[in-house]
């Protein structure tokens, strides 16, 4: 079924890979060739203006008028840190508002999107957790993301590229949002679309062990695990969907994921919680936990927000465990913290969400504090 934008009847075209153009153009009486030259005025020259597509005849531009759109969001807010990095708030047809960051760095630029409203997880120790959920982006709302932040910041994927690599680490859990996001990294991986190639492309869980499964079946990108925690007690408390995936199940499905792919790593992500995953005894037992996985370790050095119950660890204590990591041969990385006068960073992401799940009120009534 063709997508269709949350207040439009019309198709919108951001919504569809090159297979699904080619046939929405079939409906049409054209050629499948149209796929490409739409996909390439739309995704690398930026330009939405079905008018202006000078290659389509005359008469095919003003049916497309007709029965497509291109939907994109408001831009509400456009902020940019101190630091280079980033952040658009951006509503959707619905009112909801979800938040997009770009990270630049010496030798690449990263572009973090969101999968849902909201998250359908708890998290502990992530903002985005305590504003709950409302729903999955659809694919068109995923693509409309990089298509904001390439023509906001002059991008294109033939030149001038500052956005090289895109991951999935903003608002949600992405493989509780499978579909669209995998039709969303069709379109980034096609060389019609942004041509990135997967090792540009990163899909963050927090442990969803199916679709880990099925993501190396359907698309064979960058996988990062959202780990916090060297065992399952303390695992279940920062990460509750340990409980149904604890992390023995988890490790399997990520030794599956690389297996027969050489030089292969899954990267962990590693929130750095004073007094709670940061000692000595936790660095050595990550160590043995990880030992026949092929890793790279992300330490991630808290983010706070209002009525967090956690502080970020002291930067001793940081280095002392990434030198713990390094001598026991796993290759680690403390992440620096950038956006953090934006509130873009790491766990920070809150949006404007109209959420179903009543997870604020909850907070509120148990004296957490949080506006509902």
């Amino acid at each position: 079924m063709l997508d269709k934008d949350h207040t439009d009847n019309r198709t919108n075209l951001l919504s569809l890979t090159r297979g699904e153009l080619a046939d929405f153009f079939a409906t049409l009486g054209e050629k499948p060739y149209r796929a490409t030259q739409v996909m390439g005025w739309m995704h690398q020259m930026g330009n939405i203006d079905f008018s202006a597509m000078t290659n389509l005849s005359k008469g095919l531009r003003e049916r497309l008028a007709e029965v497509a759109t291109v939907a994109l969001p408001e831009i509400v807010m456009d902020q940019l840190s101190s630091d280079g990095t980033r952040k658009w708030l951006l509503r959707l047809g619905d009112g909801n508002c979800i938040e997009t960051v770009f990270i630049p760095e010496e030798d690449r630029g990263t572009l973090c999107v969101s999968s849902q409203v909201g998250c359908t997880l708890n998290c502990s120790f992530c903002a985005t957790g305590y504003q709950g959920y409302n729903r999955n982006l659809d694919t068109g709302e995923i693509i409309a993301q990089i298509w904001t932040a390439y023509k906001s910041m002059g991008d294109s994927v033939k030149s001038n590229r500052r956005i090289t690599n895109v991951v999935f680490m903003g608002m949600g859990e992405p493989m509780f949002n499978f579909d669209n996001v995998t039709k969303a990294i069709e379109i980034l991986l096609d060389d019609w679309g942004y041509g990135l190639s997967r090792r540009r492309v990163t899909v963050s869980t927090a442990g969803v062990v199916p679709a880990i499964d099925k993501l190396r079946q359907v698309s064979d990108v960058s996988l990062a695990i959202s780990l916090h925690a060297p065992d399952d007690p303390l695992r279940d408390v920062l990460v509750p969907l340990n409980k149904k995936y604890p992390i023995d199940e988890l490790l399997a499905a990520c030794r599956r994921y690389v297996s027969g792919k050489q030089g292969s790593r899954i990267t962990f992500e590693y929130v750095m919680l004073a007094g709670v995953n940061d000692s000595p005894a936790h660095a050595r037992a990550l160590i043995a936990l990880l030992r026949d996985v092929p890793s790279k370790i992300n330490l991630i050095p808290f983010n706070p927000f209002p009525y967090a119950d956690y502080t970020r660890s002291d930067p001793e204590v940081i280095d002392r465990f990434r030198d713990i990591l390094i001598n026991g041969h796993i290759v680690t990385i403390t992440r620096k913290t950038r956006g953090e006068d934006i509130n873009a960073a790491c766990g920070q992401l809150a949006g404007q969400i109209i959420d179903k799940t009543k997870r604020r009120m909850r907070y509120l009534q148990q004296g957490a504090g949080v506006n509902p």
